[in-house]
């Protein structure tokens, strides 16, 4: 069987992924620098190194700069020094949410909660601003859900969207009590940190999707109070408020009752789109 003719490779795998943290690590500390610095501080082969500092440069996270020259000009390239990228830096972490959390505690401290209330608003629509006529071109709530949804994952959120309570084969209409319509789903938030303390990031973001979508919303789930996904349904027909009610940081009543317990947040069994 394969696995018994490779039986290491996981503890290779491993050893090599420590080997090239150790080796962003150094270039993040001491950098920029040449591939045999790099070798000589870690007491490893040039080759070896080399190889960690081609997949840096593969994936983006290091880049090269010729060193410059001490003394008479030689023959052959100039050496080149290895740094890391931003995106190698980001190996590291960042404290992005912290300073962000800090910097809007300061604006409710100092404007008061009405600034935040507008600074989430702005936020939300330079996000979908630039999507807006593709978003509104459909005439209804589903098709502009899936365009929402389009858009919401070209700026990073991974969205998608589901039909859920949709008639049963043979009718033409839902039954009774159905909660029809489209259910989006985001399955990454970049700001899911914020935004559990601040829900305004939430409340803002929920009232731009029923202005988009021309239909009052229902958010049901969101990744900043634990749910797997940032939730919300979108009822079939328009003609609703376009507003869910203004500052509310309640979870919607649906039409079947009042959406209690985590099981009871997403209509379709827990399972977002």
């Amino acid at each position: 069987m394969p696995r018994a003719l490779h039986p290491h490779v996981p503890s290779q795998v491993s050893a090599e992924g420590k080997t090239r943290q150790e080796v962003a690590r150094l270039l993040l500390e001491q950098g920029p620098m040449t591939a045999v610095v790099v070798a000589e501080q870690l007491g490893i082969s040039p080759t070896a190194v080399r190889r960690h500092l081609d997949a840096l440069l593969a994936d983006g996270e290091a880049e090269t700069r010729d060193a410059p020259r001490r003394g008479p000009r030689g023959r052959g390239r100039p050496a080149k020094l290895f740094l890391l990228t931003e995106p190698g830096r980001a190996r590291f972490g960042h404290a992005y949410d912290d300073l962000a959390v800090s910097a809007i505690r300061f604006l409710a401290e100092h404007a008061g909660e009405g600034a935040v209330r507008a600074f989430a608003e702005q936020r939300i629509e330079k996000l979908v601003g630039p999507h807006r006529s593709a978003i509104t071109e459909p005439g209804d709530p589903a098709a502009r859900a899936e365009a929402l949804a389009t858009a919401l994952s070209r700026e990073g959120y991974a969205a998608s969207t589901r039909q859920i309570g949709a008639p049963a084969p043979g009718q033409n209409v839902p039954a009774p009590g159905q909660n029809v319509g489209a259910q989006l789903c985001q399955h990454h938030c970049p700001v899911a940190h914020v935004a559990a303390e601040f829900p305004q990031l939430c409340e803002a973001e929920t009232e731009a999707f029923a202005q988009l979508l021309g239909t009052h919303v229902q958010r049901l789930a969101t990744i900043a109070r634990g749910d797997s996904a940032c939730t919300t349904h979108v009822p079939a027909s328009a003609g609703h408020p376009a507003h869910p009610e203004p500052g509310s940081t309640k979870r919607p009543r649906a039409a079947q009752g009042q959406l209690t317990g985590r099981e009871a947040r997403i209509p379709n069994g827990g399972k977002p789109a």
